[in-house]
């Protein structure tokens, strides 16, 4: 019995290193990507476009939700991230038109 908990902890301990380190790298990848779209807002901005584009967002949420479904993510969820992340985005691109 004692050697079953042992070996729980230890998984717990591989399992939890792993999600730290997807932590990381979800973190690092949030920040390249909104780099990427605080580019694009400045050039919306100074080329007095939208900050938002309706189309793109929805051929974005489109393309989540089919890579998700073949990651065996919820789509659901996927689709209520890209929203978040869209939405954050847009203020972002907002406050540089001002």
């Amino acid at each position: 019995m004692k050697d079953d908990a042992t070996r729980a902890q230890a998984l717990l301990k591989e399992h939890r290193e792993s999600i730290d380190r997807l932590d990381a790298i979800l973190v690092f990848t949030l920040a390249e990507r909104f780099k990427h779209t605080q580019s694009v807002g400045r050039l919306k901005a100074e080329h007095d476009l939208p900050p938002s584009d309706p189309a793109r967002e929805e051929r974005q949420i489109e393309r989540l939700e089919r890579l998700a479904q073949e990651a065996d993510l919820d789509p659901d969820f996927a689709k209520k991230f890209l929203n978040f992340i869209i939405s954050e985005v847009i203020r972002h691109h907002e406050k540089l038109q001002k």
